[in-house]
């Protein structure tokens, strides 16, 4: 069993001792204080809380947990229901809610699950916001409310509606182009609320020839849940033998993106974000961000575009605040997952899917075509071990030492620019490890770059 709290919020595997697992004991105390930590930001005893849940089995003993335990700290809890991620974010500021909790683990598999803690403005608190909750956790100083006190509880309808419809209106989306290009779309949900909310936006996108694989929001996945090419072979072969444009991949909670070129090939999860960036920028010049793992070429289309590009701390929350520094019109991360300022400040599945079928639609390519666009970089992604007593900041600042003649950035672990390519090294806020991600003109010059890394880790060793 594992439990692991951390500044974002509280993810485990489902059951185990009380210390061990994500078990109800374990959800009351993080929601509680999460509560309490709530009820000061706001300054007032009574504050509103959205609660929405992707279709994982425990989702819904978890959420229903989550929302008694608001309400004995006197919070009023608007329950959505099955809703993805973003549908959650935007809701909060919609209802006019003090925060919202998130019940997802992300592309976890289905033992686990999680509460993802969202401030006023439906973004994930901050750092030193998720420490004040951690020590609320620990001190548990705090008085609850007597009979009545207690918090309210509504069931809201109504959000994926409304979520849709402020896609639609974006000046981006045309749906018009959508309709008239007849596109076929197949998608995989992975039997989770994407199963709900895909085909309900490509309803009102006016796609009209729509097959499905993982359909049914069970919870039940049907393979490893994070949209990476090796568990997409089944939406690879539905592409193909219904002949459709184009292939969908969400995570469980939609807020990931990846894409299927007509042949049945992967479009490359970093290059979600890199095309719909480049649709953006056609039509609205500004300013990019990604983080520091994720791939040059969105640098390299910014500064075609006329705009520039500013790297962040891997981390929604670094990416955004980023994005908010430096005015950007679109950011997001390697992953697939696009955050577009002018609906909402959170990665979106949704409006990136209508995002990139406008710009199908409008530039009447195939997606091997819209590929074949940019520039190709490749990336390998490597992980070093560390033995027990063995610091990991000690490593990295070996490894600034070593190549201090390099061009490198230190805002999150180490990334050094080198001839033919970059590296960077970060540390695992969870797990005794160092991550490596390498990107290169090729594979194996990206592959040889890791390498070469991760040997001279193992020499400092």
């Amino acid at each position: 069993m594992a439990l692991i709290a951390s500044i974002s919020g509280i993810r485990g595997t489902i059951g185990g001792r009380p210390s061990e697992g994500l078990n109800p004991i374990a959800i009351v105390r993080f929601a509680c204080a999460y509560a309490f930590w709530l009820r000061g930001r706001c300054g007032r005893s009574s504050a509103k809380v959205v609660v929405g849940r992707d279709a994982r089995i425990s989702g819904q003993m978890v959420s229903q947990a989550v929302s008694a335990a608001l309400q004995g700290c006197g919070i009023e809890v608007l329950d959505i229901g099955l809703a993805t991620t973003p549908t959650v974010e935007m809701a909060v500021t919609h209802l006019k809610a003090q925060g919202g909790i998130i019940v997802t683990a992300s592309h976890n598999g289905r033992e686990w699950n999680a509460l993802k803690l969202l401030n006023e403005r439906g973004e994930f608190i901050s750092a030193a916001d998720g420490q004040s909750v951690l020590h609320a956790v620990e001190t548990a100083d705090y008085l609850f409310p007597d009979v009545d006190g207690l918090g309210g509880y509504q069931q809201i309808g109504g959000m994926l509606e409304y979520h849709i419809q402020r896609i639609l209106e974006l000046p981006y989306v045309d749906v018009e182009a959508i309709r008239k290009a007849d596109l076929c779309v197949a998608y995989d949900p992975v039997n989770s609320v994407g199963g709900i909310a895909v085909p309900a936006l490509l309803g009102a996108l006016g796609v009209t020839r729509v097959f499905g694989v993982n359909q049914d929001p069970t919870g039940e996945f049907a393979h490893n849940p994070e949209p990476l090419p090796a568990h997409l072979a089944s939406l690879s072969q539905l592409v193909v033998r219904e002949k459709a444009d184009v292939g969908f991949a969400v995570d469980p909670d939609v807020d990931r993106l990846a894409v299927v070129c007509e042949d049945g090939s992967m479009f490359g999860e970093e290059y979600t974000l890199v095309s719909v960036a480049d649709y953006i920028l056609q039509q609205k010049r500004g300013n990019t961000v990604s983080n520091l793992s994720s791939t040059s070429a969105l640098r390299d289309v910014t500064i075609v575009r006329g705009g520039a590009y500013y790297p962040s701390a891997v981390g929604e929350v670094n990416v955004v605040a980023r994005m908010r520094e430096v005015n950007a019109v679109i950011g997001g991360e390697g992953n697939g997952g696009v955050i577009l300022p002018d609906l909402h400040y959170g990665r979106d599945a949704l409006v990136g899917i209508a995002l990139f079928l406008s710009q199908l639609a409008k530039e009447g390519r195939s997606v091997l075509a819209l590929r074949q666009k940019y520039p190709s970089y490749y990336m390998s992604k490597n992980r070093i071990e560390l033995t027990s007593g063995v610091s990991p900041d000690m490593v990295l600042e070996n490894v600034k030492r070593i190549f201090a003649a390099e061009r490198m950035n230190t805002e999150d672990g180490v990334r050094i620019d080198m001839r033919g390519g970059w590296v960077h090294l970060r540390k695992s806020n969870t797990e005794p490890i160092i991550r490596v991600y390498a990107e290169g003109a090729s594979q194996e010059q990206a592959d040889e770059l890791a390498k070469g890394m991760v040997d001279r880790v193992y020499e400092i060793l």
